[in-house]
């Protein structure tokens, strides 16, 4: 049988938002509503507002939105609109890659699916959205759901009540316009993909149910575990059973009235989770009526000086930055295949880390990264110039941090959260930013945090000084030395001057290079020139007695509206050590060989 919602929510009520997410929603009793949407372009939002500029969905009628596809039948009622005539796109997927009008489309479009409701009694049912970017409005029989803003983050609807039996249709008004307002802000350098992007799920569950939960080593131990378990629902005070039946661990806990209780397992052996035994144990939380199975690695990441220890042990973080996007198929990534590509394009370069740049990327990218043994760096899109002394963008920036935490917490690959990338040093913005990270802290004690900072040049003296990082576990910056700054050969003049002692990270570096083209290595836009920048930052950054990471700017060529230039970029970042065609550049085997070495130092 076929599920979907129904919300009724009052036209004059003020308006529901979306709710925290339930954690680890693919180990739960799900429907998949993707497949083929119908949709509406609507550039002027006509399916939103009248004439006037008043909400439809705020009128007393409601009649003329878009998002009522109950079909009127008044005589001779005008009707401009007709889901059933529209053309159809894939969900998940983004609208930009799936119709040549829609390339370079921001704005409005709305996306219907038709099914058939069978609700069962004493079942809870949650919609689910992995992403829309950015802002939805959700419908069900004209009636609205609420609103979530967010282009990366997944929001839920507790719909339980509202199922009706028989046919149903479902309405998404996404809206991808750029705001200055908004997290992240009009100008960023990746291409603004719109559209429902990942995984829309039903979820049927128990009255009472697991909501959520952590189950981790605790921070800087090895011997136990550490964590929580959350009940949603009636009948709160349970026993709850923790089982991890490889480690021979059972435990029963007991949850208060508030249907919490808190995990604390002690170890006597255990397979530590790392990149070189990326070892996932079978966790089973069993509650009197609900069960939840998740797949768990067990790692400490912390920092001793200027050390990064994983599981106790030094380790450089030998990685590479990349994009949620698939060179090959223009798009966002769509599938497992799309994301594993990518991950193993990093293996094959001798990486053990992954940075996620510039937002939350795919909940399934991570689970990979777990399986394959990658150590990740999760960020949110707190990008160059956001609105600082805004409130509002402040709790959207804070919501945004919070739901990607939310999500991932049980993830060992994540062992840092990012609180942002590139922010110009101010008063308002230090205060911004160290409020996140703050929170991120608060969120999370077990993994680092940490930003992209921006570097400032005094003559050759590269100075890292951002007050921003005293609040931070690692000196992380970027730094374009040979390409923006001088050239391959003037870069090895500069010096790093870097004002904490801690651990460093570089988390952006590197050049433009058309796959192809070859010249000499004093050629901008050749493989050459990008193969001795590369060469060069070895050796300059190499000078840092604390670097202990980098992640490269970046694995793949992706699309960026930025980059016009008609003979090397048409519209692509070409910083990329892999083409849109998925050949490598002589810098991927460059880079591979300094990680080679760098291995076998970390031993």
């Amino acid at each position: 049988m076929i599920f979907f919602i129904c919300l009724n929510f009052s036209l004059f009520s003020t308006p529901v938002f979306a709710q925290t997410t339930i954690q680890n929603i693919y180990g739960r009793n799900i429907l998949s509503l993707n497949g083929r949407w119908n949709y509406i372009i609507d550039p002027y939002e006509t399916g939103f507002y009248d004439y006037r500029r008043q909400p439809f969905d705020q009128s007393a009628s409601g009649k003329g939105g878009y998002y009522d596809d109950r079909k009127q039948t008044g005589k001779g009622e005008l009707l401009e609109y007709d889901f059933d005539l529209s053309p159809t796109m894939k969900i998940p997927g983004d609208w930009n890659s799936q119709a040549e009008k829609l390339q370079l489309y921001e704005g409005t479009i709305w996306l219907r699916r038709k099914f058939t409701a069978d609700p069962q009694a004493g079942k809870k049912y949650l919609l689910y959205f992995g992403a829309v970017n950015y802002e939805a409005h959700v419908y069900l029989n004209g009636k609205k759901l609420g609103t979530h803003k967010g282009g990366f983050t997944p929001f839920q609807f507790d719909v339980t009540d509202k199922l009706i039996k028989g046919q149903n249709s479902v309405v998404v008004k996404a809206d991808n316009t750029r705001h200055a307002e908004e997290i992240p802000t009009v100008n960023t350098d990746w291409w603004n993909y719109g559209g429902i992007t990942r995984d829309v799920l039903l979820a049927e569950l128990h009255a009472a149910y697991i909501s959520d939960y952590k189950i981790q080593l605790a921070k800087g131990n090895l011997k136990k575990i550490e964590g929580y378990v959350q009940l949603a629902g009636p009948f709160k005070g349970q026993n709850i059973q923790i089982n991890i039946p490889e480690a021979g661990i059972s435990q029963v806990i007991q949850t208060d009235s508030t249907g919490r209780a808190p995990v604390n397992l002690p170890l006597h052996k255990m397979r530590y989770w790392s990149p070189e035994d990326p070892k996932l144990y079978a966790v089973e939380i069993i509650a009197a009526t609900d069960k939840v199975t998740d797949r768990i690695g067990f790692r400490t990441i912390e920092t001793k000086g200027q050390d990064i220890l994983l599981n106790g042990k030094p380790v450089f973080l030998r990685g590479i930055s990349m994009h949620d996007e698939n060179p090959l198929i223009p798009g966002r990534l769509r599938s497992e295949g799309d994301m594993r590509m990518l991950l193993q394009w990093a293996k094959e370069m001798n990486c053990n880390y992954v940075r996620l740049a510039h937002y939350p990327h795919n909940e399934t990218m991570i689970k990979l990264a777990d399986e394959m043994g990658l150590l990740v760096w999760a960020e949110v899109p707190v990008y160059w110039t956001i609105s600082w002394q805004n409130e509002s963008t402040y709790n959207n920036a804070q919501q945004q941090l919070t739901d990607l935490v939310t999500r991932d917490k049980n993830r060992a690959s994540v062992i840092v959260w990012s609180v942002g990338n590139e922010t110009p040093v101010s008063e308002s913005r230090n205060i911004f930013m160290g409020k996140l990270a703050a929170v991120a802290h608060s969120l999370d004690s077990t993994r680092l945090v940490a930003a992209a900072l921006e570097v400032h040049r005094k003559g050759n003296d590269i100075v890292i000084e951002d007050p921003l990082g005293d609040q931070l576990d690692l000196v992380s910056f970027n730094e374009y030395a040979g390409w923006y700054w001088s050239d391959p050969e003037g870069m090895l003049d500069y010096t790093f001057n870097v004002k904490f002692n801690k651990p460093v990270v570089i988390t952006e570096f590197g050049a433009d290079a058309l796959s192809g083209f070859h010249a000499d290595a004093a050629t901008r836009w050749s493989e050459e020139y990008q193969e001795l920048l590369y060469k060069n930052q070895f050796r300059m950054l190499g000078n840092i007695s604390g670097l202990r990471g980098m992640t490269p700017w970046i694995l793949v060529d992706f699309r960026s509206p930025r980059r016009p230039h008609p003979v090397y970029q048409d519209f692509w970042n070409r910083k990329g050590l892999i083409s849109e065609t998925g050949k490598k550049k002589m810098a991927f085997y460059t880079l591979k060989n300094y990680y080679d070495s760098v291995m076998l130092r970390y031993k």
